[in-house]
């Protein structure tokens, strides 16, 4: 059979076009970022520290979201982290202080070397504690900050996010309001234009005046700071030194010291600002009006752990 000039272009054009086509849809794979999530072990009683159940939570309202993949490890760090080598961001819902994952071990040189690629970082609630002396300075580096033994502290309070910056991790989020163990008096570093307020409020009086969580305190230097906003969530991004002294990335990272109470991920702008921060970190475009995303009651209930009367 002998094709004419115009049926020989068409079917050239079809292939040329079937091809490109093929050609994007292997490009849009690769450019599917990989997001690591791990979460600890059981902690605190039923319905709070519910880091298996929340990550998972979160996980499902990923799914849907394009450019992204996870993987997710339940039960604390992976025996076999091999992941890890090609994350491009990395989750980290657990306790933390010198139980944390991320330090026990001999890991910091390990997630150190990570961060120094460019990947990078979120801890949300008690995975912001690191002991001073040990990963102190290294978080300051990774996330911006830490929560250090007291020096910052942990009360339950009900602040009133009302205003957000201009940044992806905002996107679509409205002010709520909601009790949780909300860490104040961060260790942030010293160059804090680096850090990009993103939750803040004025604790009252009350609250600096304690008790807190543990110790009970008060602290002399928390109550003097009274009529001061507090930040309880953060973006930090800074440049990676290359070999010779030029730029060789971004790193981004993130603290979120909410979490505690695990009925608050039907809040869906506390849910929202922490998806946003995860598509954030691993340098994934945030929507315009955020992730979208829909919890129900089924869904808060799954995947929890049998603690039973544990307190």
């Amino acid at each position: 059979m002998t094709l004419s000039r115009r049926d020989f272009l068409a079917a050239t054009a079809t292939t040329t076009l079937l091809s490109s086509t093929i050609q994007r849809g292997f490009a849009e794979e690769k450019k599917l970022r990989k997001l690591i999530m791990i979460a600890g072990t059981p902690s605190h009683g039923p319905g709070d520290h519910e880091f298996n159940a929340g990550v998972l939570l979160l996980d499902k309202c990923l799914k849907s979201v394009k450019g992204i993949e996870t993987v997710v490890f339940r039960n604390g760090y992976p025996k076999d982290d091999s992941a890890l080598d090609t994350a491009d961001g990395i989750l980290c819902y657990a306790d933390g202080g010198e139980g944390h994952p991320l330090i026990r071990e001999k890991r910091l040189e390990r997630i150190g070397k990570l961060m120094a690629k460019g990947v990078g970082l979120m801890c949300c609630h008690f995975a912001v504690e690191v002991p001073k002396d040990v990963a102190g300075t290294q978080f300051q580096d990774w996330i911006g900050g830490y929560y250090e033994h007291q020096y910052s502290c942990n009360p339950f309070w009900t602040p009133e996010f009302k205003e957000f910056p201009q940044h992806p991790i905002s996107n679509g989020v409205k002010p709520f309001t909601i009790r949780d163990e909300w860490y104040i008096n961060i260790r942030f570093r010293d160059d804090a234009k680096s850090i990009t307020p993103i939750l803040s409020s004025k604790p009252s009086d009350a609250v600096r005046d304690g008790p807190y969580v543990y110790p009970k305190g008060p602290y002399k230097h928390i109550q003097d700071a009274k009529g001061r906003a507090e930040t309880m969530m953060w973006a930090y991004e800074r440049s990676i030194p290359g070999e010779k002294g030029d730029q060789a990335g971004l790193h981004r990272g993130v603290g979120f010291t909410g979490g505690h109470t695990h009925r608050n991920w039907l809040e869906p702008s506390f849910r929202k600002v922490v998806l946003n921060a995860l598509l954030w970190i691993c340098k994934v475009e945030v929507p315009k009006d955020g992730v979208a995303s829909e919890v129900t009651e089924e869904d808060i209930k799954a995947n929890m752990d049998p603690k039973g009367n544990k307190k």
